[in-house]
């Protein structure tokens, strides 16, 4: 009896507690499913929060997997739901539904969305037990979505930016080329689709590949591109018009008007790989775009992409209603101070040989000239190239994959105009005074078996500064730079930004004193002087160190583009204007009196120096000489060229090189 009234007494307890728990009200619904929706949660919405009547007409199909999938390919993020509150006072009917302003805002490929809706709760009985449910329908997704309606996206590529150089002359431009392919119907000779695959340096399985695709097989009669070249490449083209049923028609394609002439300064563009798109996936790359992958089309990428246009859109059956969209904004234009018609020059008068060359204004520091000797053609790289044909550039001994201009060289003899100037500035070389120099070698007593050995030693006593520079007297700059000491030439080297980061666009080389920045011995000083031993200078560099010379001490940070302020101060009071006018005169002297008569133009006065210094590898000479020439007109130093060639050794050293300088001036001042 006693344990009967026990559970009476239990069960009536329930029930009064039950009695008493305080009723959700539609608002704590409303707050709860909201909660869930930023969580994006939709399958527990569907379950928990739906009325009946909503779930009767939408299944879990179109509430909760569409839901997801507009998520996934519209790229929501940043989901933000709210919803303004009835207030304290407010008194909620059963019978009366209990409508909220909801607030939804996202962001989208195509940008932000924002919408207000109002949202109804109906109270319904369920399993004996009344609550709050949602009435909800596809609006609650975009204002305009009813059921059935596809959500569309579409996408509005952006122009890549565009290359030009100081003159506007187009450097990398999004022009025209050649789509090569065949008429399937007319294409049947298993011979012909052999001959054009090696043409197109394809497999005969990759033609099969696209001659085997659905759209084709329905129609033989379609052009079907097989392949891309540029509209230059007639050789090709006229190969593949003489087998039956092959055409080729315009198409477009990044264009390289100056080619091999600029194509390790500007590179090219290639497909995606997968491990760029992996990284670049996030930043809305996709597996059918292009990228910069060398040169400044890789450096200025994220300037040069642009940003593709994106619309999304209801697609009804009588209109087209625009959820968000985004204009597409294409890539800049970028101007080089770059002179194109310089450079093409430049590197006509290089002959193919294996070299760099530099360019710059003294009197504002931009690169007019910039380039490595051979190049190769960049649309090769652009279009797709075949591993043969990668093997084979690069086995080629002039290395035309190698980028010269961005390495450093023992400058040789071009160095010696800045080591007099040192020592003019410190005072220890008297530009006048003679120094009696007889033989061809010369070394103090402690030196063992170094000796300093110089190229002209019928040059005649006593030798002056002006002589030295005339007849490149590696012994007379040995001397001055032991005269100045040791401290006096490494911190005059530093001063003109030997050993350290070249402030420029692209990574190049640094210029160093030695591998270590210190000078060890008084052998290793006398090498520095004259620009061999461990001295490495950049082609670009080594343009500028004679900037000073030029501008009464000032050195100016080199630029690339057009649109960095000019004349940069670098360094300066490098050397005075009556010091800096001293040595200039020399170097008139070298083209007039000395042995670079190749440059001793009839009507363009040229100044400079030449240089040949021993290529070294891992500290063992390797007898190959490479040849030096800096040059600039005298009578109007519009610029300062470097040019480097190597291996001159077989043709008349320094000299070739100072020949092919003077033969590039003739040609862009005709």
């Amino acid at each position: 009896m006693r344990k009967i009234f026990t559970g009476i007494f239990l069960a009536g307890a329930i029930f009064m507690l039950a009695g008493c728990q305080e009723q959700a009200t539609p608002e704590d619904r409303l707050a709860e499913y909201i909660e869930l929706w930023n969580e994006t949660e939709f399958e527990e919405m569907y379950e928990q929060y739906l009325n009946d009547g909503t779930k009767n007409t939408f299944g879990t199909e179109e509430f909760v997997s569409r839901q997801q999938k507009l998520h996934d390919d519209l790229g929501i993020e940043n989901l933000e739901v709210t919803f303004t509150e009835a207030g304290e006072d407010a008194e909620w009917e059963e019978e009366q539904p209990a409508d909220f302003p909801v607030q939804v805002r996202m962001d989208t490929l195509a940008g932000p969305v924002e919408f207000e809706k109002t949202m109804t709760l109906l109270y319904e009985e369920e399993e004996e037990q009344g609550n709050w449910f949602i009435e909800w329908t596809p609006a609650f997704i975009f204002p305009e979505l009813e059921a059935g309606d596809p959500v569309r996206i579409s996408t509005q590529l952006a122009a890549r930016g565009e290359l030009f150089d100081r003159n506007d002359q187009p450097l990398a431009i999004n022009g025209t080329g050649r789509s090569i392919g065949v008429v399937p119907e007319k294409f049947t000779e298993e011979a012909d689709k052999e001959k054009l695959a090696e043409l197109l340096g394809m497999s005969v399985e990759e033609i099969d590949r696209q001659l085997d695709q659905g759209w084709v097989q329905n129609n033989l009669s379609q052009f079907v591109p097989l392949s891309k070249t540029s509209n230059d490449n007639t050789e090709l083209l006229e190969q593949v018009l003489e087998i039956p049923g092959t055409m080729h028609q315009e198409t477009a394609m990044r264009e390289y008007p100056y080619g091999v002439a600029l194509s390790h300064l500007i590179g090219y563009i290639g497909a995606i790989t997968a491990e760029q798109l992996a990284e670049l996936q996030e930043q809305g790359y996709t597996e059918n775009d292009s990228i910069g992958r060398q040169g400044l089309e890789r450096h200025l990428e994220e300037r040069l992409r642009g940003d593709n246009g994106v619309r999304i859109w209801i697609d009804k059956e009588q209109e087209q209603i625009t959820v968000a969209e985004k204009a597409a904004v294409d890539g800049e234009k970028i101007q080089l101070t770059i002179d194109a018609d310089l450079q093409e020059v430049t590197y006509n008068s290089m002959n193919g040989e294996a070299g760099a060359s530099a360019a710059i204004d003294p009197d504002t520091g931009e690169t007019l000239v910039l380039l490595s000797s051979p190049g190769f053609d960049p649309n090769e790289f652009m279009l797709g190239m075949s591993g043969e044909r990668y093997a084979e550039l690069e086995s080629d001994p002039l290395k035309p994959l190698y980028n010269r201009f961005a390495a450093s060289y023992a400058p040789g003899s071009t160095i010696k105009p800045i080591t007099a100037a040192i020592g003019m500035e410190a005072g220890t070389l008297d530009p006048d005074e003679g120094l009696t120099i007889n033989g061809e070698t010369w070394q103090r007593d402690d030196w063992g078996g170094y000796r300093v050995t110089r190229l002209h030693p019928e040059a005649p006593n006593p030798i002056d500064l002006n002589k030295a520079l005339v007849y490149s007297d590696n012994i007379y700059f040995a001397m001055q730079s032991l005269e100045m000491g040791r401290n006096v030439l490494v911190e005059g080297l530093e001063s003109f930004a030997f050993g350290e980061e070249i402030p420029y666009l692209l990574a190049l080389q640094s210029s160093q004193i030695s591998n270590d920045g210190t000078i060890s011995s008084e052998g290793q000083q006398a090498d520095t002087s004259f620009g061999q031993g461990q001295m490495l200078a950049n082609i670009l560099h080594l343009a500028s160190v004679y900037q000073p010379l030029l501008t009464d001490g000032v050195m100016h940070k080199p630029t690339l583009l057009l649109e960095e302020d000019d004349a940069q101060i670098w360094k300066d009071n490098l050397v005075s204007a009556e010091n800096a006018e001293i040595i200039r005169n020399g170097m008139r002297n070298v083209i007039v009196d000395g042995f670079a008569q190749e440059a001793n133009l009839e009507n363009i006065p040229l100044a400079g120096k030449t240089g040949t210094a021993e290529l070294k590898a891992a500290g063992e000479e390797t007898g190959q000489d490479n040849g030096f020439f800096v040059a600039y007109d005298s009578a109007n130093p519009e610029f300062i060229m470097a040019m480097m060639i190597e291996d001159v050794g077989d043709n008349d050293g320094s000299g070739y090189v100072a020949g092919m300088v003077g033969d590039t001036f003739e040609q862009f001042y005709e």
